[in-house]
């Protein structure tokens, strides 16, 4: 897919130069920008979830326990 975005003329020269280091596209050099963001992004989120049951008071065996003891009935 193609897309049109607008970079400022100093990150433009400071990717310029970063391609003629690495010997890639600039095109190429932006797909690995991308998806190094995408990586962070995806990590952070998985990471919110961890201690979500904090402050709960009941552990999450307890508590899946007891909504289970419902089945019973």
């Amino acid at each position: 897919m193609r897309t049109i975005v607008d970079i400022p003329d100093e990150e433009i020269r400071a990717l310029a130069d970063l391609c003629e280091a690495e010997k890639i596209s600039r095109a190429e050099a932006v797909r690995r920008a991308i998806r190094g963001y995408l990586k962070v992004q995806q990590t952070q989120q998985s990471d919110d979830a961890f201690g979500a049951w904090r402050g709960r008071g009941e552990d999450g065996l307890t508590y899946q326990e007891r909504l289970r003891s419902e089945w019973d009935r």
